[in-house]
């Protein structure tokens, strides 16, 4: 702090001016240089590669040599391509797998752990069995789909002889191997592979719950089940919307575990456009038609992404306006 002392013309009068000292402003242009090295990682990794797969499409090329311009004509064989909507079939029995299905299970186990487990048996269970829910999702995909891969061998495959155990060898069956039931198999996998990031996003959002919210729907005589319908699902709204969005984009874009337990077999059964990219890009050679399967993949989870968050943006709106 420092002082002025000022005499006026005509009398003695002295004014005294205290002036407090600031520190050195920062300015606001330097949050920007810690956005920079985000910002050109962004470009370099993502858009970057995407325009020049993008570029690579209207091509035909095999990968050595120079690119033939082909203009369109890999998107009009891609639109004719039976085996292309094949695998955007699978994958909507992927996204059933990854985020319908692991959604619905991960809001009941998470009520469940939170409202029962945790109140009978204390935080302490309640963190280890989340903690075990969600082991699936840090364990390596190629770990995981070689232990399945051997759980669901036709012969000496774990299931199968706990069928043959029990005695019910009749339901014994080749369980990857089989274009009938393949693809149910690896859902089945992925189930048990995705629920874990539900549950605990939903755990998160239970928290924050206020628990008066329950109170008063219990002294109003609701069960369980009305107080999870009417409290519990309005309340973690939010996070509905971001896991129904992220595991969606996990299911078109899932790649390791169709490698890793069926590689698109048997007969194309398993088949999901990331890999029958993969195996057209660098099995087949057809670099362009490669290029242009990805290229169609990547625009429709882009705009899956947007309409998300545009239902997501305007469900918080209406909220907030009924609030107000």
């Amino acid at each position: 702090m420092t002082a002025t002392v000022e005499r006026g013309a005509r009398g003695g009068r002295v004014t005294e001016k205290h002036q407090h000292a600031k520190g050195p402003r920062r300015p606001r242009d330097s949050y920007t240089l810690f956005l920079l090295p985000g910002i050109l990682a962004f470009f370099a990794i993502i858009i970057v590669p995407f325009l020049m797969n993008t570029g690579v499409s209207f091509t035909e090329w095999q990968g050595v040599g120079t690119p033939k311009w082909a203009g369109l004509a890999n998107y009009r064989e891609l639109m004719g391509d039976s085996e292309f909507w094949a695998s955007f079939r699978h994958s909507l029995f992927m996204v059933v797998a990854m985020a319908a299905v692991p959604t619905v299970m991960g809001l009941v186990l998470a009520a469940a752990l939170f409202d029962f487990v945790g109140k009978h048996f204390g935080t302490k269970t309640v963190a280890v069995l989340r903690a075990c829910f969600y082991l699936p999702q840090v364990l390596p995909i190629a770990v995981a789909g070689i232990v399945w891969s051997w759980i669901l061998a036709p012969e000496n495959g774990s299931l199968n002889e706990l069928l043959k155990a029990i005695g019910l060898g009749d339901l014994q069956q080749d369980w990857l191997g089989d274009p009938d039931i393949a693809l149910y198999s690896v859902m089945g996998v992925m189930v048990w592979v995705q629920i874990g990031f539900p549950l605990v996003i939903f755990m998160a959002g239970l928290q924050r719950v206020d628990p008066q919210l329950y109170e008063a729907a219990e002294l109003d005589g609701a069960g369980w089940w009305r107080r999870f319908w009417h409290v519990t699902l309005p309340q973690i709204r939010p996070e509905i919307y971001v896991v129904l969005l992220w595991c969606t984009i996990a299911a078109l874009k899932v790649f390791g575990a169709v490698y890793v337990l069926t590689k698109g077999g048997p007969g194309g059964a398993t088949n999901v456009p990331s890999y029958f990219s993969f195996t057209t890009f660098f099995e087949k050679t057809q670099v362009g038609y490669g290029a242009a399967i990805s290229t169609v993949l990547t625009v429709v989870i882009l705009v899956l992404a947007l309409i998300g968050l545009k239902l997501q943006t305007r469900a918080e709106d209406a909220e907030e306006g009924l609030r107000t």
